[in-house]
């Protein structure tokens, strides 16, 4: 997962769009292919690097190395390191983030009842 350069058409383009409509920046956030899920597994509480890593298994460290730094960085996770040996690090959603946990429900259940229905008409 790369940066998107600045002087990219696709930078300004979701720059304007976020400015312009609030859905939307929510959406440039938490709509990376792997943060909804993570966002899920952390809204259960706080999470270490590997147990993120068992309970997204299709995902390589350096994607969840790579994701996480972003989460953090747009303030949606806390990275807290305790000074052991070895080294601990736990991952949790901010008090920002925890404020998405009803909409992840919400979509949770769009999400059974669109599948039904897909599975039914056809």
């Amino acid at each position: 997962m790369s940066k998107i350069k600045s002087s990219s058409v696709n930078y300004e383009n979701k720059q304007q769009l976020g400015a312009e409509c609030s859905q939307i920046y929510a959406t440039n956030l938490i709509g990376g292919q792997w943060t909804l899920a993570i966002c899920c597994h952390l809204a259960k509480g706080k999470l270490r690097f590997g147990e993120l890593k068992k309970r997204v298994p299709n995902i390589t460290e350096r994607m969840l190395t790579l994701q996480l730094r972003k989460m953090e960085e747009n303030k949606l996770i806390t990275r807290t390191v305790y000074a052991e040996v070895p080294p601990r690090v736990e991952y949790e959603l901010t008090k920002s983030a925890i404020q998405l946990i009803p909409i992840l429900e919400q979509l949770e259940e769009w999400g059974i009842q669109h599948k039904q229905f897909n599975t039914t008409s056809t």
